[in-house]
């Protein structure tokens, strides 16, 4: 049963088998392994990029090694503690375990307040380019369409979403295979009319590192958060037929995987372009297209992006609304979001959390630049803070478990616990380097205000008894796992 916090930190784990999940259990191994190949494949990495190009030069690898470095071990310890004890609500189960429920309330709100708002900005992309495509439909009837279809996809069943997410990350990790494929023909000089490039365009105009290390710190401001998505994989474990197994296989599957799309598409951008015809708000993938002579490249890449923002708006609404379930299992959320269709479908849940993610889209259609924006900044910094927890409840489960109940150990977090503790180290002077720096501060700051709110209603909750009694909370599937 989930007790009190003081009481819950001394309990040991129990050696019986998990509780099911009263989810359905529709995702299979190929759609984990494959979420978690895709999912932090976005627009992030195939636009956004540009960015952190022009300000790194070519350092631009070292900043998403290391970016990228920071999020494998970040999966790695999400994976431990989501094989050993997995939960629709992953990580927020986790640190509520760990630290009490005030770590979990905070961590699983913030969450779902970040899925929400940024849901709002991929269906506003998406609806952009496909406006492109046909003007005649306006760009808000886009949006709509975008969201009800997706709405009704996560409504059916767990396995529409995993089948959605299968085929969009395929084309996803198809089109950076391609990709990684042309580059390096053209950097040797296979492809017609191309010559060997040499080292000119990563030693020439101010260096590998142009602009310093300096600049390989912006370079990893401006990218880190373009590997958020990762989580899902844990949450989406959760309702597979085997999740303990399940998740062990896509997180190993995925983090190598993952850091060779991301470092190893930059290595082809800065070898074959000067760094400096890098543009923040242009794909670098569309110039390296154009350069090597394929045709119609910025079509190609819209319809890749375009693939990359659906999939992204499917996966966080599926995310959220697993969170917004796993919150009121725990008493944390209203109860009225328990009930569950005949299929498994936490369907008000859905609901929920689409209803938010409309009043996002119509606030970033109506004001962009002045309210929305501030929603946007208030979320920045979150993703952050979700890791920061997640490192801390692995270093405080990890010790329980080996005692306790160690056959759960099914995958492992590298040399515990001093890579967790470089990670959160690592996290930390991000966070550092976020204040500092002018264009990352206002999000450092509105996300800080925006999680200090949050923990102090969660403190609040905890002083005056809220969110029910260890009896009225045993009805939650993950409740007496740990």
């Amino acid at each position: 049963m989930f007790e009190s916090t003081s009481t819950f930190m001394h309990d040991p784990l129990p050696e019986e088998a998990l509780p099911e999940e009263p989810l359905a259990h529709g995702l299979k191994q190929r759609h984990l392994t494959m979420l978690g190949l895709g999912g932090v494949i976005g627009a992030g990495l195939f636009v956004g990029s540009g960015a952190g190009i022009s300000v790194a030069g070519p350092g631009i690898i070292v900043s998403y090694l290391l970016a990228g470095a920071l999020a494998m071990l970040v999966m790695r310890m999400l994976g431990e503690m989501s094989a050993a004890m997995p939960a629709s609500g992953s990580f927020s189960v986790h640190a509520e375990r760990a630290l009490g429920r005030w770590a979990g309330f905070s961590v699983g709100w913030l969450y779902w307040f970040l899925l929400v708002v940024v849901l709002a900005v991929e269906a506003t992309g998406a609806a952009k380019i496909a406006n492109g495509w046909v003007p005649g439909f306006p760009q808000w009837a886009w949006v709509l369409v975008f969201m009800v279809f997706f709405t009704v996809s996560n409504l059916a069943a767990v396995k529409n979403f995993g089948e959605f997410e299968f085929w969009f990350a395929a084309l996803k990790v198809g089109a950076i295979v391609l990709f990684l494929v042309l580059g390096t023909l053209a950097i040797v000089g296979w492809l017609p009319d191309t010559d060997p490039v040499g080292l000119a365009n990563l030693t020439g105009q101010g260096g590998f590192l142009p602009n310093g290390w300096g600049g390989v710190v912006s370079g990893v401001l401006a990218v880190v958060f373009a590997f958020g998505g990762l989580e899902v994989v844990t949450i989406a474990a959760a309702e597979s037929d085997d999740p303990a197994r399940s998740v062990a296989r896509a997180v190993r599957s995925a983090v190598w995987r993952i850091l060779f799309f991301y470092v190893g598409s930059m290595l082809v951008i800065v070898t074959l372009l000067p760094w400096r015809s890098a543009k923040p708000d242009e794909s670098p993938y569309v110039a390296v297209l154009d350069s090597i002579g394929v045709g119609s490249a910025g079509q190609i890449m819209n319809v890749v992006v375009f693939v990359a923002l659906l999939s992204a708006l499917n996966a966080n609404l599926y995310g959220s609304s697993r969170m917004i379930f796993s919150l009121a299992e725990r008493g944390e959320a209203p109860q009225a979001l328990l009930a569950v269709s005949g299929g498994g479908v936490p369907r008000r849940a859905v609901f929920a959390s689409v209803a938010f993610g409309f009043v996002s889209v119509l606030l970033n259609l109506l004001w962009p630049t002045s309210v929305f924006l501030y929603m946007l900044n208030a979320v920045g910094a979150v993703l952050l803070f979700v890791w920061v927890l997640i490192a801390v409840s692995q270093l405080r489960l990890r010790r329980r478990i080996e005692r306790e109940v160690p056959e759960r150990l099914v995958l492992r977090m590298w040399a515990f616990p001093y890579l967790t503790w470089a990670a959160l180290a690592a996290m930390a002077a991000v966070l550092v380097l976020m204040l500092f720096d002018d264009g990352a501060r206002p999000q450092l700051l509105w996300s800080g205000g925006a999680t200090a709110v949050v923990l102090a209603v969660a403190f609040w909750r905890e002083r005056r008894g809220g969110g029910g009694s260890g009896a009225d909370r045993e009805a939650g599937a993950v409740s007496s796992t740990v």
